[in-house]
């Protein structure tokens, strides 16, 4: 199921499948939609508990992912997300070909720790370059 981003389109046609992808203009509210879109995927789609391990991480991964696409990628966005045996994929295309670096870890720095975020929450972490953006997919595994 392909929606815009819209949250009323978006919950319908998840329950029970095990892909879902939405595409957001890269305004502020797509970060919001996207938390919400991956929280009805799971919750609805796949019976995991609001309060669960693997729907925080999911959210905060795909708060990270996106804001980072809205903040450096300026136009639109995708994610995508599939249940896996394993646990869960997230996918989260943007339109730009600079590919992300993790930093050391610095306590003392204002911001930019996204990255660290995603990499301590996830089980594997890939990146392409595409011809017209990037492509990052997460996977957080289910106990």
């Amino acid at each position: 199921m392909t929606s815009n981003g819209d949250d009323q389109g978006a919950a319908t046609g998840r329950a029970g499948r095990t892909w879902a992808g939405a595409v957001y203009d890269g305004g502020p509210e797509c970060i919001a939609q996207a938390r919400r879109f991956a929280t009805h995927f799971l919750v609805d789609g796949h019976g995991f508990a609001p309060a669960s391990r693997v729907v925080g991480a999911v959210q905060l991964i795909v708060s990270e992912l996106v804001t980072n696409a809205r903040k450096y990628a300026f136009g639109p966005c995708a994610l995508d997300l599939e249940r896996i045996p394993a646990g869960v994929e997230v996918t989260v295309w943007d339109t730009s070909t600079t590919l992300p670096v993790a930093r050391a870890a610095d306590p003392a720095r204002v911001g930019q720790h996204g990255l660290e975020i995603v990499l301590a929450l996830c089980d594997r972490f890939a990146v392409e370059r595409k011809p017209v953006g990037k492509r990052i997919t997460v996977r957080v595994t289910c106990p």
